[in-house]
């Protein structure tokens, strides 16, 4: 893995999760430094991870090769015109983590046609076991994409978007979707206590149920989802009543609906901000 001086512009829970995915991965945490206007999150950071903190966002580009975007679209604008007031930032590369902003309108906000990569990850990634989109344009060279690549190869994995409209739906089908997970988890949970089951032996029975499948796909790359689907579900059995239950209820629509409105959304914000 390719190492460079790394700034993070915001101390979010996505900063967090991709710098514990770095450190853990081996990344030096000398060449880590995160910046935000309050100091509890950066406390935090330097007490889990030995990274460096500061309140200045110019103190962080300074010390930076490669910056991390990682303030709310809605901040963005603000935070891009104080950098390039006070900074010189034609030797930095820029890796927005932001959802909807394109890599012009990031260049506009920065003032400059300067190398911008983007990158939706998901939260996993604070486990190593993050998915995420990237996109650069051709004015990226073939180092920092490399870099950017083995940077998000250090907290999970990774897929290249060919269009930038294409990074909206990594947002849908990765970005956001650990959230469907948790919500169908939620569900299951609820209806097994329904059944009679405590709080935590549902919970129990529903991640594990979850873990395992999601190792059954891993681990089985030449099974297409619909036979591994098939080979739990017995005709006439108990998994059979089930699925066919969620398929006439219409799931397949419900999660294209739920997928688009991702869509609809990242691309309303890129008109927003």
């Amino acid at each position: 893995m390719q190492q460079k001086k790394l700034a993070f512009i915001g101390a979010g829970n996505m900063s967090r999760s991709i710098i514990s995915g770095l450190v853990n991965s081996g990344y030096d945490k000398d060449l880590i430094m995160a910046s935000n206007p309050s100091t509890p999150k950066l406390d935090a950071l330097k007490a889990d991870f030995g990274i460096h903190i500061t309140q200045s966002n110019d103190e962080a580009c300074a010390f930076a090769d490669a910056i991390v975007l990682s303030v709310k679209p809605q901040l963005m604008g603000d935070m891009c015109a104080d950098l390039q007031q006070n900074n010189t930032l034609s030797d930095k590369l820029f890796i927005s983590i932001a959802a909807g902003l394109t890599v012009s309108r990031l260049q506009d906000m920065l003032g400059g046609e300067y190398p911008v990569v983007r990158v939706m990850p998901n939260t996993p990634s604070l486990l190593g076991k993050g998915m995420s989109g990237l996109y650069a344009d051709e004015t990226i060279t073939s180092d920092n994409r490399q870099f950017v690549e083995d940077m998000m190869n250090g907290v999970g994995k990774t897929v290249w978007a060919e269009k930038e409209d294409e990074i909206n739906g990594v947002i849908a089908a990765a970005g956001s979707s650990p959230a469907y997970f948790f919500l169908f988890l939620q569900a299951m949970q609820e209806e097994a206590m329904n059944m009679g089951f405590d709080k935590d032996a549902a919970r129990t029975m529903v991640q594990q149920a979850c873990l395992g499948a999601a190792e059954m796909v891993c681990q089985n790359p030449q099974l297409e989802l619909s036979e591994l689907r098939a080979q739990v579900t017995s005709k006439g059995g108990t998994t059979a009543a089930a699925v066919n239950t969620l398929i006439d209820e219409g799931l397949s629509d419900i999660v294209s609906k739920a997928m688009r409105a991702a869509v609809s959304r990242a691309e309303e914000m890129a008109k927003q901000f």
